[in-house]
């Protein structure tokens, strides 16, 4: 296989993807490649990221589990700091129980690869993330796609199903940043027997979680909360399930005990609100400055803010304008987002300053004319 006449491919369409450096700590203002810039592209929505309470318990941990786990959890790496997670995180969650994972790729591949006997049809909002496609994929059945958000749509797909079968969706879309309809998709899938599993790795911390009555919830714990790896809650029954039959639970060096810690301190931290008040400030402050320069940004009530470009090679000419001008946003192209909608894709944090978003605009608005 020619490799190098691939690459040069993807590079003439204006899709290769390439990584910055970065000099710093996760942070609102980073050094990223030498340069010094104001970060809009981060999934730290809570600030959480560098947090000295975090890091704290971070040492804290460190120094009375050590560094890593050194087996899988079914071996001999399920640790207390472990089991006091999943504690805490089933209680966050109002569910009887929950497992962790080391990121939710490997969690929503977990969830397919424990259910590949169990059921006949998957049916996935269109928009879904890459990792429950690649889950669809791995158990061998068709992926079948509803139109997005569309709730006629899901009823009209969930009629021409037979057996028992598994309505996926995301909760907060990563590339649109809307959210979906959970208690009416739960309506919807409960009249043909479908189990429901929603992926809410980008709402996790930040909205209140809607968790229906025998239902598969997902969520990270490197984006809002600052540290790594992800979980799964639901009902006992559930999680034990998971634990005999998820092959990427049961093949995988668990995750440090002393980060367990740190996630510990990152929870209490999101139940006292205090960060989730700043970023939903920012959040509509972000709105009105956008609308007053007229701006036209997608629809969305989350930390992620799209604007859509549609070319390509002009959404990756704007970021790197802006990341000259000292604003690192990053230019979504396909396959990430559908053809022709190549976007610029804001997000944003809570220790954002109402002048850095301000700036920002201004900047966007500058470059676009």
């Amino acid at each position: 296989m020619n490799f190098s006449k691939k690459i040069r491919v993807i590079e003439q369409n204006n899709l290769l993807r390439l990584r910055k450096i970065a000099n710093s700590s996760q942070s609102t203002e980073m050094v990223i490649e030498g340069q010094k810039v104001i970060n809009f592209c981060s999934n730290d929505y809570l600030s959480l990221a560098n947090h000295p309470k975090i890091k704290e318990a971070l040492i804290e941990g460190v120094s009375r589990y050590g560094i890593g786990s050194g087996a899988s959890h079914l071996v001999s790496g399920h640790s207390e700091s472990h089991h006091n997670l999943e504690e805490a995180l089933a209680q966050h969650t109002g569910q009887q129980r929950a497992l962790l994972f080391s990121s939710g790729y490997s969690a929503n591949l977990g969830v397919f690869s424990a259910l590949r006997d169990e059921i006949d049809w998957v049916l996935q909002d269109k928009l879904n993330h890459a990792s429950l496609i690649d889950g669809n994929r791995l158990i061998g059945l068709p992926v079948q796609r509803y139109l997005h958000n569309n709730l006629e749509s899901l009823e009209k797909n969930l009629k021409k199903q037979a057996g028992t079968g598994l309505v996926v969706t995301d909760n907060v879309f990563s590339m649109d940043g809307d959210r979906a309809n959970i208690d009416g998709i739960k309506t919807i899938s409960a009249q043909s027997g479908a189990l429901l599993m929603q992926d809410d790795a980008h709402g996790f911390g930040i909205f209140e979680s809607t968790i229906p009555d025998h239902s598969i919830y997902m969520a990270t714990l490197g984006k809002a909360a600052g540290v790594m790896g992800a979980f799964v809650s639901g009902s006992s029954d559930l999680i034990e399930f998971l634990i005999q039959k998820s092959r990427p639970y049961i093949y995988t060096t668990a995750i440090s005990p002393s980060m367990c810690v740190a996630i510990l301190k990152s929870l209490e931290l999101i139940k006292k609100g205090e960060q989730k008040e700043k970023l939903f400030s920012n959040i509509n402050y972000f709105k009105n400055c956008a609308e007053t320069l007229d701006l036209h940004f997608e629809p969305s009530e989350s930390a992620i803010q799209p604007l859509i470009i549609g070319s390509s090679n002009e959404a990756l000419s704007l970021s790197n304008t802006l990341f000259e001008g000292g604003y690192f946003v990053s230019a979504i192209r396909p396959p990430t987002v559908p053809p022709n909608t190549a976007r610029l894709r804001f997000t944003l944090s809570a220790n954002h300053s109402f002048t850095q978003i301000e700036s920002l605009l201004q900047k966007v608005k500058d470059v676009m004319a």
